[in-house]
């Protein structure tokens, strides 16, 4: 069936480790989706046309409306198909929690690991342009000495931080949370599966680890939905044709007195501090939404989750 305004579209790549996080969720909740592949480096033209300046991976794209971030990703999932739930367990808002947690201490481990333990040039991910774009991505030098000094570190960092996980599974539990995956599992999961993809002699800690190669089995066996390819033109041609659902509302409580309409400046707190420009057009405790313009896709609304990300009166 031809992609239209109510498709799932995924702007991602397929070794992007946060796009892997949002590709379980879909394998959850069992949906349909298209994956339009971006590129892993900059210059990503139709990724900004659609963000209006935000570059990483992933975007959900739904119809005129664009979702940056997974946290807002896997939000708008869950309000859109609440179906099985990713609340699992007695989780009603904690495994939010788990995934700042491995988007930052567990994923820097795994970073340096994996490209500190890496030959120069053993992969394509190790290359002179992939360095150089995430020098420009962090504001920081992607040194590959340094990281190999740091990687034995890392490593024991990233096997304490595994065996919380093994004691959480030790009682014989087949997930995070209980009987069944939720978003506690899509979060611990994916940095696993970005080892696996990128650098496997990293993987040998679970060996010590029974527990959580199991679990990390069971996880991977949940799959991706039902994925379809599109291209990036194709995604673009929706996001024009298509008009926002989103309901203009603000916060009566906004600690910062934002007001429907404002002219504010979007950008996360880390790394990827691109400005992204709009009005405000709604805004809660968890997230921000902004209208913007571009000539490839005419009126779309950006949205972004408030954990992580900077709003500020432009």
């Amino acid at each position: 069936m031809p992609a239209n305004a109510q498709s799932i579209i995924l702007h991602q790549y397929d070794v992007s480790p946060f796009s892997e996080k949002v590709r379980v969720v879909l394998g959850i909740k069992g949906l349909e989706w298209y994956a339009c592949d971006e590129p892993v480096i900059m210059p990503k033209p139709e990724l900004v046309a659609l963000t209006g300046g935000y570059r990483k991976i992933p975007v959900m794209q739904i119809g005129a409306d664009i979702y940056c971030d997974t946290q807002v990703i896997i939000r708008e999932l869950e309000r859109r198909f609440p179906s099985p739930s990713i609340f699992v367990g007695g989780d009603r808002g904690l495994g939010w929690g788990v995934g700042v947690w491995t988007d930052r201490s567990v994923f820097l481990n795994t970073v340096t690991v994996v490209f500190g333990g890496m030959a120069d040039g053993a992969n394509e991910l190790a290359n002179e342009a992939f360095r150089k774009d995430r020098e420009a991505l962090t504001g920081r030098p992607f040194d590959a000495n340094a990281m190999k000094m740091a990687a034995p570190m890392m490593a024991e960092q990233l096997r304490a931080q595994l065996d919380w996980l093994e004691r959480q599974l030790d009682d014989g539990r087949a997930y995070i949370m209980g009987a069944q995956p939720g978003i506690a599992d899509a979060s611990a999961y994916y940095n696993l599966a970005f080892i696996r993809w990128v650098y496997p002699t990293a993987a040998k800690v679970l060996e010590t680890l029974p527990y959580v190669a199991a679990w990390e089995k069971r996880v991977k066996a949940v799959g991706h939905g039902m994925r379809h390819e599109m291209g990036r033109g194709e995604a673009l041609d929706i996001a024009k044709a298509a008009t926002s659902t989103e309901k203009p509302h603000t916060d009566p409580n906004e600690p910062n007195g934002l007001k429907l309409g404002d002219r504010v400046t979007v950008m996360a707190d880390d790394y990827g501090r691109d400005p992204i420009v709009g009005d405000l057009v709604s805004s809660s405790a968890q997230h921000v939404a902004i209208k913007r313009s571009d000539e490839r896709v005419g009126e779309v609304v950006v949205h972004f989750p408030r954990v992580g990300f900077f709003v500020m009166k432009a």
